[in-house]
C-alpha cells in the first residue's frame, strides 16, 4: 500500500510537483499534507534532496507556489520537499487562538507538555518519519545520502537547529530571516513555554541555534558553510530574529557562517524569491560534490 496519497501532479519546469498527503504516526495519527518536487533529472536516476521548512502561519504550499525555488532546483537537479508547519486538527488547548502558537506554529520541536506531546512532534516528523517514508516510496528518484535543509523565519530556526542537532544528517544548510535565538525573543519564549513548560527550561536551549552553535566544540571546524540572508527592512529583525547574536556566536565558535544583510528587503516571499536561486546553488555545491 502506498505511503502517500497523490492529490495532484503538476508539470512545471520539466519536472513534477506532487501534492501529497498521509497519516502521520509522529503527529498522533493526523493527516498531514506536503509538496514534493521531482526535477526532470529524477526520471533518469536518484537526485539530491533539499527540505524547505516554512514559517509561522504557512503550509507546504506557500513556498512551493511563491518561493521561486522550483526553477533553479530544476536546473541544478535537486528534489524539493515542502512539509507543513504543524499538525492540524489536534484539538489541543489554545492551538487556534493566535497565529504564533499552535496550528501553523509547530516550531519544529517535540513537545513535552502533556497537552501537546501527542501531536506536536514536528522535530521527529521532519527528521525521521517523513524522510523515511519519502525515501521508501520514491527510492528510485531520491538520494537519501545527499540531503540539505533550508527554511524561513520559524522554518529558518528549524533548518538551523535540525542541522546542528544532527551532525552528518544534512550535507548543507541555509536560512532566510531565521529566528536564531528563540530563548531570548517573544515568539520563542511563548512557543517554548507552551510546548515544553515555563517552569522547566532544560529543553529550551536544545532548540536554540545560537546556544547550539556555541556548544559545538571541535565539531565546528568540520561543518559546511552556513548561508543566511536577512533583510534590513524586516520589521521582525531587531526584536524577534536576533541575527547578530547567532553571527557573533558562530564567529566565536569558529563556524563558517556567511550572514548577508540585504538593504531594503522585508520578511516576505518577495525577499525569499529574490535570493532563492543563490540558496539553491549554495546547496547544490555540497549536494552534488
Amino acid at each position: 500500500m502506498p505511503a502517500f496519497e497523490i492529490a495532484q501532479t503538476i508539470r512545471t519546469f520539466g519536472g513534477k510537483l506532487l501534492k501529497l498527503s498521509h497519516k502521520s504516526a509522529e503527529l498522533g495519527g493526523l493527516e498531514t499534507k506536503l509538496n514534493l518536487y521531482l526535477p526532470p533529472q529524477a526520471e533518469k536516476g536518484k537526485v539530491p534532496v533539499l527540505f524547505y521548512l516554512s514559517g509561522l502561519t504557512c503550509t507546504g504550499d506557500n513556498c512551493a507556489e511563491k518561493g521561486n525555488f522550483i526553477n533553479p532546483a530544476s536546473k541544478e537537479g535537486l528534489a524539493l520537499v515542502f512539509p507543513d508547519t504543524s499538525p492540524r486538527g489536534a484539538g489541543a488547548p489554545n492551538e487556534e487562538d493566535s497565529w504564533d502558537f499552535g496550528t501553523g506554529a509547530g516550531f519544529y520541536i517535540d513537545a513535552t507538555s502533556e497537552a501537546y506531546a501527542k501531536h506536536y512532534r514536528m522535530y521527529s516528523y521532519v527528521t525521521k518519519e517523513l524522510p523515511e517514508l519519502l525515501f521508501k516510496e520514491f527510492g528510485k528518484e531520491l538520494d537519501e545520502s545527499k540531503v540539505g535543509i533550508t527554511g524561513h523565519s520559524m522554518g529558518g530556526h528549524g533548518a538551523l537547529t535540525l542541522f546542528l542537532r544532527n551532525p552528518g544528517k544534512y550535507k548543507s544548510v541555509s536560512a532566510f530571516s531565521p529566528i536564531v535565538n528563540p530563548i531570548n525573543c517573544q515568539w520563542g519564549q511563548k512557543a517554548f513555554s507552551g510546548y515544553f513548560g515555563a517552569d522547566d527550561k532544560s529543553k529550551w536551549s536544545e532548540h536554540d541555534a545560537t546556544e547550539l552553535i556555541s556548544s559545538l566544540g571541535d565539531k565546528a571546524a568540520s561543518l559546511p558553510e552556513i548561508l543566511i540572508d536577512q533583510g534590513l527592512a524586516d520589521n521582525f529583525y531587531p526584536d524577534q530574529l536576533l541575527t547578530k547574536n547567532f553571527e557573533k556566536a558562530a564567529k566565536e565558535a569558529g563556524v563558517k557562517a556567511n550572514v548577508r544583510y540585504q538593504d531594503g528587503y522585508d520578511h516576505s516571499y518577495f525577499f525569499i524569491s529574490t535570493f532563492a536561486e543563490e540558496h539553491v546553488k549554495h546547496h547544490a555545491k555540497y549536494l552534488k560534490a
